[in-house]
């Protein structure tokens, strides 16, 4: 029931920016780690960055410096603001999230992911 829906993506400009968000719902607990992955066409799936409930940072090190990821506990979303983008930043993202919920038997936990949503950087 828990859901993670992400938006953002789009055609933009070598050298642009761009803002991905990705929105947590349903009965959820708690979130522990999120993140933010993407494949190109042709390359396995890479984790770009991510982030713990604490505020600690990762990031795949092509982006490092261009990109960064952020979080709101409060509103159960994750963004990864993109700048400076090349071609080579072409890909699906996708958003995950490790997700804690309450049951009758105890805490649950399950990494959800997102649809994907694709970034193209182009003239």
């Amino acid at each position: 029931q828990v859901q993670l829906v992400e938006s953002g993506g789009g055609l933009v400009q070598p050298g642009g920016s761009v803002r991905l968000s990705c929105d947590a719902s349903g009965r959820i607990s708690s979130i522990g780690a999120m993140g933010w992955y993407r494949q190109a066409p042709g390359n396995q799936r890479e984790l770009v960055a991510s982030i713990t409930r604490s505020g600690s940072t990762t990031y795949l090190n092509s982006v490092s410096g261009r990109f960064t990821i952020s979080r709101d506990n409060a509103k159960n979303t994750v963004n990864l603001h993109m700048n400076s983008l090349k071609p080579e930043d072409t890909a699906v993202y996708y958003c995950n999230a490790d997700i804690i919920t309450w049951e009758q038997t105890g805490m649950r936990r399950v990494a959800y992911w997102g649809q994907g949503t694709q970034v193209t950087v182009a003239s």
